[in-house]
């Protein structure tokens, strides 16, 4: 995509908002939550916060990891995928962890409150991690702080089961997240299953 002339790819573009906004809402961090941030109790009326609420965060060492899981993921994922599809998951898998986090709530009583707040790129990154790890299943990463790689799907999935038992963590969202990225990548690899563009070979 083009801004002021310039061309700017998805991921950076994506980054380089939620990195202004993160900034902006520090003058009045209390107006941008109520205004913007997803309650359960009111995502009826005020359904856009489905969206407004994937970018904003709760503290510097919130956004640093969101945009470092971010940049990394969705980089790669965009040499497979491209970027408009690559948007199309980060949204839908963003919006569907929101949609799960309402329904815990009004539903199940998990958070207590239909009134807790959900605030995170989380879901929406989750979702790229899912695509990828389905897409790329043997690619080795390093997970600090441990000194071996380690398969990227065992990153992904086992890093969202250790955040589920973390008081204040919107798990729902990660897991609606990594649902919608895992069942594109399941259905990227039905419709490209043998191109050389999903494993890495181009023609000239």
């Amino acid at each position: 995509m083009k801004i002021l002339g310039y061309y700017v790819g998805a991921v950076e573009a994506l980054i380089a908002i939620n990195v202004i906004i993160f900034m902006v809402s520090l003058a009045n961090f209390d107006w941008f939550i109520r205004t913007f941030a997803l309650f359960p109790a009111t995502v009826v009326q005020n359904p856009w916060t489905l969206v407004t609420s994937m970018f904003l965060h709760g503290g510097f060492e919130h956004i640093l990891f969101n945009m470092i899981s971010l940049y990394f993921f969705g980089l790669y994922l965009g040499q497979i995928i491209g970027e408009k599809e690559l948007l199309k998951v980060y949204f839908v898998g963003g919006i569907f962890g929101g949609i799960l986090f309402t329904a815990s709530a009004l539903f199940l009583g998990v958070p207590s409150s239909p009134y807790a707040s959900a605030i995170g790129a989380s879901g929406a990154i989750f979702a790229l991690g899912g695509a990828l790890a389905v897409l790329r299943p043997k690619m080795m990463v390093f997970i600090l702080p441990l000194p071996v790689p380690i398969p990227l799907w065992l990153s992904v999935f086992g890093f969202m089961l250790i955040l589920s038992f973390w008081p204040g963590i919107a798990w729902q969202g990660h897991v609606g997240g990594l649902i919608v990225g895992a069942l594109y990548g399941r259905w990227y690899q039905k419709k490209q299953p043998l191109t050389g563009h999903l494993y890495g070979m181009y023609d000239k």
